[in-house]
């Protein structure tokens, strides 16, 4: 008869969701030990629907969510039409309540069509948005971000920020480092990241808002924040797998390295790992982002930046982060669950569980997304999904019987 010995992270003993996974994984025959924690949480998502359906869809991405076990997704509003009213968040939300498997809470755009010029209806969407954001774009103005943060202070809800001040890029695409100046590619500074960092975090303390800053990838970024915190101010922050665990060493003549933020240099990798270590960085999300094949095969020049990470983020991470012996299996939980859950106001109805010992390699062609693209291609990871359950469904099954 098969046996099977199961451990729960962050649930008691007297967890109905615990109950219900060993029930399931005794009724299934499945032979180990095996792990299971609440459903994994990323605010920071896209889905491409409506508007990009040639790169993703709300189906194929909260499958690829569920394969990674997560439950609960934030999505974010670079789509067409924008998500900027009640009228066009409504369009993204039909297709939510019919095709998603997973439960996706979508932002409402900061500006109307994210273009920075004008308020979009924060009013109008904030019983429905899980938060504001014009992620993609960089609001410039500065009196336009205080009034949105105003606003949003008003409404109660959270600003989630993509930071860059445009004046600063000068086209470029990739890291302004040793890669970039030995290969001849056009450089984006961290200044860019961290100078809009600065002045949110100046407006955040003047108007109370609560703040979150997205995908930080430099060590100027994470001692900005440290310090805010340590004045009081309501901010949090996230980074990326590929930013705690790549640096611009690691890249290639391929547009599976173009993301935005780029890769930077190792001392900034260190920063952000020593952030995640002190509490500065509060969570980690993804920033999945899929494009069509063709799209990626253009180089980093050419190609568009984004890259995928739901069904590689906890694999990778306890590989390289807990195995490694960076942090506590304990810690990288309350980084994919408990804090973003916090933050966002986004509470837990599922689980998944784990086979920790199961040995293996990124593989692409074994997504459920639809975007093939990941600067992990081929690295070695422990950590198999076997099941993943959301509101009382099994929208997971990997289980070997």
């Amino acid at each position: 008869m098969a046996e099977h010995r199961l451990v729960s992270i962050l649930m008691n003993e007297g967890d109905v969701r615990a109950q219900e996974a060993a029930a399931l994984l005794a009724g299934s025959g499945a032979d180990g030990e095996y792990t299971v924690f609440p459903g994994f949480c990323d605010v920071h998502v896209h889905f491409r629907e409506p508007g990009f359906s040639y790169k993703e869809t709300i189906k194929t991405g909260s499958l690829a969510a569920a394969h990674g076990g997560y439950t609960d997704v934030c999505a974010m509003p670079n789509l067409d039409p924008v998500p900027d009213c009640a009228e066009n968040l409504e369009k993204e939300l039909e297709i939510i309540r019919r095709d998603a498997v997973i439960n996706v809470h979508p932002y409402c755009a900061l500006t109307v069509g994210e273009k920075g010029e004008r308020l979009a209806d924060l009013r109008g969407t904030a019983n429905r948005a899980v938060a504001f954001s014009d992620d993609g774009r960089g609001v410039q103005d500065e009196g336009m971000m205080r009034e949105a943060m105003t606003e949003a202070k008003r409404l109660g809800k959270v600003i989630a920020a993509h930071c860059e001040v445009n004046s600063l890029l000068h086209g470029g695409y990739i890291h302004a480092g040793a890669y970039a100046e030995k290969h001849g590619h056009k450089g984006i500074c961290s200044e860019s990241e961290w100078r809009q960092i600065e002045r949110d975090l100046r407006l955040a303390a003047e108007t109370g808002a609560a703040y979150h800053v997205c995908h930080i990838s430099t060590k100027e970024s994470v001692e900005l924040i440290r310090e805010a915190k340590k004045s009081g101010a309501d901010v949090t922050c996230e980074t990326a797998p590929h930013y705690l665990l790549l640096d611009e060493s690691f890249m290639r003549e391929d547009g599976r390295f173009k993301m935005n933020p780029p890769l930077r240099g190792k001392a900034d990798r260190e920063a952000l790992l020593e952030g995640l270590c002190d509490g500065t960085v509060d969570m980690i999300a993804t920033d999945h982002a899929p494009h069509a094949a063709e799209e990626k095969a253009r180089g980093l020049k050419g190609s568009p930046f984004g890259i995928v990470g739901l069904e590689t983020a906890f694999p990778l991470l306890y590989t390289y982060l807990v195995k490694a012996g960076v942090i506590a299996l304990e810690k990288l939980a309350g980084l994919l669950c408990e804090a973003p859950r916090k933050r966002f106001g986004i509470d837990g109805n599922g689980y998944t569980v784990w086979d920790l010992n199961a040995k293996g390699s990124v593989d692409s062609a074994k997504f459920l997304s639809m975007g093939r693209s990941t600067p992990f291609e081929g690295f070695e990871i422990y950590g198999e999904c076997l099941l993943t359950v959301c509101g009382g469904r099994t929208v997971y099954e990997g289980i070997r019987r």
